[in-house]
């Protein structure tokens, strides 16, 4: 139901999206237990590609608030940045969604990265003080200790290993 009321954007674009990931994975390659795997952006990209919108029934990448072109990683510096465009600039689920973004990256990546989730410049009216907040670990930590944002979160975060596990 798109028109529920309440919902800032009741009609949101919904774009195209593969449904498949293009990443493949070379059969004869020998595995070396003790090698560190490397990540790169579509890898990252994969990982958050199907967390859910807050208020649609659509992910993140459907309404192109996620996009692998605002993936960044440097595996070397074990680094990842990921910027997020929300729907309309006066998006009130803007900390959210980051927040998802962050918890679900914390959650997937080796703990070697750092993780950066920012709103893409110019596309939310309080894009400073969001960036501000989601760079703040220990705000973040507060966040999640609080149950009913953290089952917000989870539930923003369902299905969204679909591709990564096939």
């Amino acid at each position: 139901p798109s028109n529920m009321p309440g919902k800032q954007n009741a009609n949101p674009t919904v774009y195209a999206v593969s449904s498949t990931s293009s990443r493949t994975e070379d059969p004869t390659a020998v595995q070396n237990e003790d090698a560190v795997d490397p990540v790169d952006a579509e890898e990252v990209f994969e990982m958050i590609r199907h967390i859910n919108d807050p208020e649609h029934p659509l992910s993140l990448e459907q309404l192109k608030v996620l996009s692998l072109e605002h993936t960044f990683v440097d595996d070397d510096a074990g680094f990842v940045r990921v910027q997020f465009t929300p729907t309309i600039p006066h998006c009130s689920m803007a900390t959210l969604i980051g927040l998802c973004i962050r918890v679900k990256l914390l959650r997937s990546l080796p703990s070697r990265f750092k993780v950066l989730v920012h709103i893409t410049p110019g596309t939310h009216a309080s894009e400073m003080p969001i960036n501000k907040q989601l760079k703040d670990k220990e705000r973040v930590a507060a966040a999640l200790e609080n149950q009913h944002l953290l089952d917000v979160v989870q539930r923003c975060l369902d299905g969204s290993d679909r591709d990564i596990e096939a």
